[in-house]
Parts: structure tokens; C-alpha cells; sequence
């Protein structure tokens, strides 16, 4: 994570266990027990991995809209891949999942911060520049000036900005192969139509990335505009005790993202495809065969339970938001059909076989 790190240096919580005298400490994100997980059981051994995993985090911050101390996270990672086709692959899956959540508005910003070396050489400019405007740093930014200089870029004081503007730029101190890598991220995001700010000061709050850096940013939340970043941790793997294994991955706040989308009015409730109605001993019997039979063609489907009359479930079906009302009764059983009622009103009722019934739902 990064010895000289906000999370390491403020917001890590940290006790001695009174019962063995362990020290403890809550998880403040999941990429390095991730990568921890991959080292211990050799999960790369046969070739490269994606993983996923999600969780409670927790960071001892000052709590406002959008930043909690206990928050949940979804995190996508990608170990053993070396090229910039993997970065793009991720940041293509947020892209999609924003679309698919209704989420509008969310620039993505995206930087290179090169690889150790690059960014050793980078540190060294960027010590002499802010050493040249030592009057016009505040407090943090000299805690931070020989221990992570990079972190300055990074600051929202006003006062600093013009400052912080006219500082060296890492882009200058890139190599080649680095700057081919970021230049092959950005075609294949242009090829696909995703838009992207370049922006030279991020830096991300990590201390184990390197090359690729990215961030998706709102201005709907205020000062927490960020919903989902990540970038390149080449060399994490190998620092927790694994073999070297190149490695790429994100992050995704799901608070922030619930805000989002109800800024934008998106329900997060999940709705049923089809809600299905029976009446009738035979129906009854022959309901949750039908159920999983369209459920295997891979629609959502509320199978009523308990009885009752038919207005009365036809009741729970209109509430439940299904796009359908499935009704089964003892006479479509015999004709081997079932009626299919949009709950939308638009269209009208039609008896139909199973089949056809699969492919109607799936048609609209």
C-alpha cells in the first residue's frame, strides 16, 4: 500500500489483540489481500488469472456524503498480462457497467505514471522544483516533500495550485517502452469510442502502482467524485513474496455508486422477468417445473407460493414490477400452454406454448 501513504499514515485501523499481544489491522482495501491470496495459493501456477472479489473495507476518515469508515468495494483484477490490451479491458467493462446502471456524466481521466526508474528520476525534478517554492507549500505537502513528492500533485489546497501547474511533468521523464504502452491504451480506447481526459497529476493514493493510472470522476458527489479507479501494479506480486507477475486491476466504491444513481433517479431494485401465477392442484404440480425450465433459458422468474385466488396473486405479480404475468391453471396444463400478460399494458394476453412463452419475454 505504501509506507508514507494517507491510508497507512492516517487512516489504518491498527490495535494490539489484548488476548496474545498480535497486532491487528482492518483491511483498508482489497488489491493487496487479493495478490496475497494469488501468492499463498499459486493461483497464477497454470497461466494468467482475472479475479474478482468484493467486501467490506474500512479507512478511518472524516465521514461526509460518500466517505464512510466502513465502506463496500468491488475489485476486479488481472495478474500475468503485460500489454496495454487488459488496461483497456477494464476500463471498457466500467464503461459498460455505467450504461448498464443508467450512470451518465462519469469522465474518465486516465495518466502513465511510468515504472520505478522513470519515476525515480521524476522524484528528483520534483523535489528541486517544490524546494525552489518551499514558501508556497502547506504543512502536508512539506511532510511529504523527500518521503512522496508525487502526492503533492495530488493536493486540493487552493493556494497551491498555480504552483503545483507549473511543476516537471512525469510524461517527460518516460522511456519508450512506457510511453508505447500508454499510447497502445489510448488508440484502443479510441477504437471503441470511450473518451478520456489526460490528466498529468493523477497519481492515485497507492503506492504500488506504476505505468497505467486511472479514475472515473463525477461531479454529482462533491469533493468524492471518484466511483472507481486503478491502474498497473506490476511489481506488488512479487514484493509479497510471489514471482514476478505482471498485474492489473480496480476498484469500485459501491456507495458512491448508489448515490450516483440516485442522483440520476436509477433504482437499484432488482425486477423479475416474469412472475408466475398458478391455480389449481395440476398447476400448482406443474408450476415449478415450468419455472425452472425458463430459468434455465436464463430469465428471471418469481414462482408463486402459498395459494390463494387468482385476483390475489395476480395482486403480487403487478407489485412485484415483472415485465410479465405468467398465469397456469388447470386447463392451459391439460393444452399444454400458458398465458402470457404484458404487466406493462401495452399488447394483450396470449395462451402460448412454453417455448414460444421463452421467446416472447426474451423478445422485449
Amino acid at each position: 500500500v505504501g509506507e508514507h501513504t494517507d491510508i497507512v499514515e492516517k487512516e489504518m485501523y491498527s490495535w494490539e489483540d489484548a488476548l496474545n499481544g498480535d497486532r491487528l489491522t482492518l483491511r483498508p482495501e482489497g488489491t493487496a489481500g487479493c495478490v496475497r491470496a494469488v501468492v499463498e495459493h499459486s493461483l497464477t501456477y497454470n497461466g494468467p488469472q482475472r479475479l474478482w472479489y468484493t467486501g467490506p473495507m474500512f479507512r478511518h476518515e472524516n465521514v461526509q456524503k460518500g466517505r464512510q469508515r466502513q465502506f463496500h468495494q468491488i475489485g476486479v483484477e488481472a495478474f500475468g498480462f503485460d500489454g496495454p490490451d487488459v488496461d483497456a479491458e477494464q476500463i471498457i467493462l466500467l464503461a459498460r457497467l455505467w450504461k448498464a446502471l443508467g450512470i451518465a456524466d462519469v469522465e474518465l481521466q486516465l495518466n502513465s505514471i511510468g515504472d520505478a526508474e522513470e519515476r525515480a528520476e521524476f522524484r528528483k525534478s520534483l523535489i528541486s522544483y517544490f524546494e525552489q517554492h518551499a514558501d508556497l507549500l502547506d504543512d502536508d505537502a512539506k511532510r511529504r516533500l523527500h518521503s512522496n513528492p508525487l502526492r503533492i500533485l495530488d493536493s486540493k489546497n487552493p493556494r497551491m495550485q498555480d504552483m503545483i501547474e507549473g511543476a516537471p511533468k512525469l510524461i517527460d521523464h518516460l522511456g519508450d517502452e512506457t510511453r508505447a504502452h500508454f499510447t497502445g491504451l489510448c488508440n484502443r480506447l479510441d477504437a471503441v469510442g470511450i473518451a478520456y481526459k489526460l490528466n498529468p497529476r493523477l497519481v492515485r493514493g497507492l503506492d504500488y502502482y506504476n505505468r497505467t493510472v486511472f479514475e472515473w470522476v463525477t461531479t454529482k458527489l462533491g469533493s468524492q467524485g471518484t466511483i472507481a479507479g486503478g491502474g498497473r501494479y506490476d511489481s506488488l506480486v512479487e514484493r509479497l513474496g510471489g514471482e514476478s507477475t505482471t498485474a492489473c486491476g480496480f476498484g469500485i466504491g459501491l456507495e458512491r455508486v448508489f448515490l450516483l444513481m440516485q442522483e440520476y433517479g436509477v433504482s437499484a431494485e432488482s425486477k423479475p422477468d416474469a412472475y408466475l401465477v398458478n391455480v389449481g392442484d395440476l398447476a400448482e404440480a406443474e408450476a415449478q417445473t415450468i419455472a425452472e425450465t425458463m430459468r434455465d433459458a436464463g430469465l428471471s422468474i418469481v414462482l408463486h407460493a402459498g395459494g390463494g385466488s387468482f385476483k390475489s396473486q395476480m395482486k403480487k405479480a403487478d407489485r412485484s414490477g415483472a415485465r410479465y404475468a405468467l398465469i397456469l391453471g388447470d386447463d392451459e396444463c391439460q393444452a399444454k400452454v400458458i398465458a402470457v400478460k404484458p404487466m406493462t399494458g401495452e399488447g394483450e394476453q396470449v395462451k402460448v406454448s412454453i417455448a414460444d412463452a421463452i421467446q416472447i419475454i426474451n423478445r422485449r
